[in-house]
């Protein structure tokens, strides 16, 4: 995988942030940091535009999956990850 530097400096409130989550331990570097944070706003997305399907489905007159079968397939995806 090719890096390259992003030479960026954070605003005073997201470098605190930054310092405060570092402090936690639960991240090995900033890298690390920013890389959970890009995949879970990546995740957010996905489930906010399934969400936005979802609803245009029922406005459309469709019905959708039963409540047991949708909860099976997160509870499946979820295992997964």
């Amino acid at each position: 995988m090719e890096t390259r530097a992003l030479r960026y400096q954070f605003p005073p409130d997201l470098d605190q942030l930054v310092r405060d989550r570092m402090s936690s331990g639960r991240y090995a570097s900033e890298d690390d940091l920013l890389r959970y944070a890009l995949e879970a706003l990546s995740e957010e997305e996905q489930d906010l535009s399934a969400v936005q399907d979802a609803i245009a489905d029922l406005e459309a007159g469709e019905l959708g999956a039963p409540l047991k079968e949708a909860f099976d397939s997160v509870l499946r995806r979820a295992s997964q990850e």
